[in-house]
């Protein structure tokens, strides 16, 4: 696929590694904001939008689930990155000349392991692939940066040690949004269905509505619910199921799910990642 696909980010970020993962062909267009990726394909800047939106080890991207659901945009893939980590410096450098390492803090939660073991501080930075771009322009050989190795080639830092986060299987998930829905496709890891909706004003609403989902045998792989408008008593829930809409268990489930709602609203169908399984 040609093109071009947006992500948060500045140029190595792990979201511009999940657009070289999933679209190669594709022009990576770096946007500052959450915000501005989805604005950049709305007005056809962009094709496409790479979006986080959990995290294996943190749990769930902030204000995501609040922007998809007003976006106008469409699932309509997902793709799963795995977060390797590497201690990128100026070129040349030794390991044992390091004494500070910067990057978001949430890598450098990432990394105390290593870090510790070779008495090098953590130093916090706006983001992973600028706190890369801000050793390269710096210059000093006693900082470092951790994050992706694309980083380290995008700014030319020479990778020190590689792997170094310390959990073995920290796994971003991505959603890919478009213009324009695509519901005629079917994947060969199965489908998946993600959508939000309110339950009406009635006791056990919520248990009633995915009563359906039980009988019909689909599986509900996330259910999560948040605040609407700093709202306690309003409430929105955001859900993936295992299925199509076409097909007929996952039908009557939705039309069972209608009748205990206040609203739905339909964010994607798409084919499963097989990573997912």
């Amino acid at each position: 696929m040609t093109g071009r696909i947006a992500f948060q980010g500045e140029p190595g970020a792990y979201s511009h590694e999940a657009c070289r993962q999933a679209y190669p062909g594709m022009e990576a267009l770096p946007c500052p904001t959450f915000e501005e990726t989805i604005e950049s394909v709305r007005r056809g800047d962009a094709d496409l939008a790479m979006l986080p939106v959990e995290n294996s080890t943190y749990g769930r991207v902030a204000d995501i689930h609040h922007l998809l659901p007003e976006s106008g945009l469409h699932i309509i893939a997902e793709t799963f990155v795995r977060v390797h980590i590497a201690l990128l410096a100026v070129p040349g450098t030794r390991l044992e000349e390091i004494e500070r390492a910067m990057s978001h803090t949430v890598l450098l939660g990432q990394c105390r392991g290593f870090l510790t073991k070779h008495g090098i501080r953590p130093v916090t930075g706006a983001d992973t692939a600028g706190s890369a771009r801000h050793v390269a322009e710096l210059g000093d050989p006693k900082l470092a940066a951790l994050a992706s190795e694309l980083s380290g080639e995008i700014y030319g830092l020479d990778a020190l040690a590689h792997k170094i986060e310390d959990r073995a299987h920290n796994t971003t998930r991505f959603l890919v949004m478009a213009r324009e829905p695509n519901l005629k496709r079917r994947g060969d890891a199965g489908m998946m269905t993600t959508f939000v909706f309110r339950v009406r004003n009635i006791p056990a609403a919520l248990y009633k509505a995915m009563g359906g989902f039980a009988t019909n045998g689909v599986n509900m792989t996330k259910l999560e619910s948040y605040m609407v408008d700093g709202s306690f008593s309003a409430t929105q829930f955001y859900a993936d199921i295992e299925g199509h809409p076409d097909d007929a268990n996952v039908r009557r489930a939705l039309e069972e799910l209608d009748y205990f709602t206040s609203s739905m609203t339909l964010l994607g169908v798409y084919p499963a990642d097989p990573s997912r399984h």
